[in-house]
């Protein structure tokens, strides 16, 4: 196997492992501990922009200069994609959380083709009939089915799509690569939700509350949090969309055969 091909490799297996043990370690969060939602996701941004700090310091990666409202959209988009999906896990069950991520890919399609003008093998848009089938058919036999959840999952899946095609076409257009992007999404992320939280969230009983030993999981949720978000990115760098989403869909198969 040629090296990029190890590689692209060793990043779908990463990708899926800390995938699996994000999911389940802010379920857990959300079920036992009761921490904040969005401000749980800003302690993610910060953490990964820490991490990412740390490796920019070890010549990991160098920064590259841009101009700071070519990222900005990204980031908006990139609240989106965590907090909404953060959402729909903590008001679904973890498989219907899962199964709804696997119609990113559809949506991702459709906005190639629409917006892009990217073409499509007849075989990959037939592909996406029993996957769309599937998933109205799991929401619609859910036994712990959520009108709230089912809005989040959407909303999720939408922004998280969006999010995924900009990304590539940021990295294309500004010839920047995984990290050096990532490097300006976490802190221009994290001072969106800096703005949003007060008027989100019960601030005051956040920072009185006398939070358990378990609330040390958040900090660990953040460093396997900047695990998660960089590889998809690194997977961009080496792989088309559709190569990436192989990698989801595992993660999806796991955790779904996982809960039952």
């Amino acid at each position: 196997m040629p090296e990029k091909g190890i590689v692209t490799s060793v990043y779908l297996v990463l990708n899926t492992i800390s995938s699996i043990v994000l999911v389940l370690l802010n379920k857990w969060v959300y079920v036992y501990v009761g921490f904040p939602n969005i401000t749980l996701t800003f302690l993610h941004f910060v953490t990964t922009f820490l991490g990412l700090y740390f490796c920019q310091k070890c010549n990991v990666f160098q920064v590259k200069i841009v101009p700071i409202r070519d990222m900005v959209p990204l980031a908006f988009t990139f609240c989106g994609f965590v907090v909404f999906t953060n959402l729909s896990l903590e008001t679904n069950t973890v498989g219907t959380y899962q199964v709804a991520k696997v119609m990113t890919t559809p949506c991702v399609i459709l906005l190639q083709m629409l917006f892009y003008g990217k073409k499509f093998a007849i075989g990959v848009k037939l592909t996406l009939i029993p996957i769309t089938v599937g998933v109205i058919l799991n929401f619609y036999y859910d036994i712990q089915f959520s009108i709230l959840g089912t809005l989040y999952a959407t909303l999720g899946v939408l922004v998280t799509s969006l999010y995924q095609v900009w990304v590539s076409q940021k990295q294309h257009d500004l010839q920047m690569n995984s990290m050096q992007l990532l490097y300006y999404q976490a802190p221009l992320s994290a001072a969106i939700l800096l703005f949003l939280i007060p008027f989100l969230e019960p601030v005051q009983s956040t920072i009185h509350h006398v939070w358990s030993i378990h609330s040390i999981v958040q900090p660990c949720g953040g460093f396997v949090c900047d695990r998660l978000l960089c590889q998809p990115v690194h997977l961009l760098d080496h792989r088309k969309h559709l190569a990436t989403h192989v990698s989801f869909m595992t993660t999806h198969i796991a955790m779904f055969w996982g809960e039952h």
